[in-house]
């Protein structure tokens, strides 16, 4: 196994590069869709309340244990390889992608999980992961994104969150 030096500029030579933007691709795909009309399965806000919890606890839970674990990385120059979270944040926004457009066409679903997918191999490939941090990084993503799905859906259920000024207090009323 590699010792993990700290070389700054392993990755200013390398750099990242394309897997940068890719790893955003699909949470963007999703919100030019829906700017530009295409029938989403939610509204503006309970789309933008699901995506944006799922990229911040997505990001919260990677950034976590990127501080707890100290994997090193393949090439040598950190140790915060365990879990990826450019895989992360791609397979978050492809599960977006899906909740919001995979009634519309199962292949906009293809398109983002495949797009997330090459994101994942493409940093073992340039290796700035293992696979198993890669295959840790789908699973945050999946999985913070459900979670997040799963509690906007109970925020704007038919019920809705019920908000009342009395007097000098508020009470709010969420339905789980």
């Amino acid at each position: 196994m590699l010792a993990c030096a700290n070389i700054a500029h392993a990755q200013q030579r390398y750099g990242d590069g394309l897997d940068d933007v890719l790893a955003h691709v699909p949470m963007a795909g999703t919100l030019v869709l829906k700017a530009c009309g295409a029938h989403s399965k939610h509204d503006w806000p309970q789309l933008l309340l699901g995506a944006g919890a799922s990229y911040i606890l997505t990001a919260g839970v990677v950034q976590g244990l990127k501080l707890t674990v100290h994997e090193c990385r393949p090439d040598g120059s950190n140790a915060n390889s365990f879990p990826s979270g450019h895989t992360s944040m791609a397979f978050s926004g492809a599960t977006v992608l899906h909740h919001e457009y995979g009634e519309l066409s199962p292949w906009i679903s293809v398109a983002g999980y495949g797009v997330a997918t090459f994101v994942a191999v493409d940093r073992v490939a340039k290796k700035r992961h293992h696979w198993y941090d890669v295959a840790a990084g789908a699973a945050i993503g999946l999985v913070t994104t459900e979670v997040s799905y799963w509690l906007s859906e109970r925020l704007f259920d038919s019920k809705g969150v019920t908000v009342a000024f009395t007097g000098n207090t508020v009470d709010m009323t969420i339905p789980l």
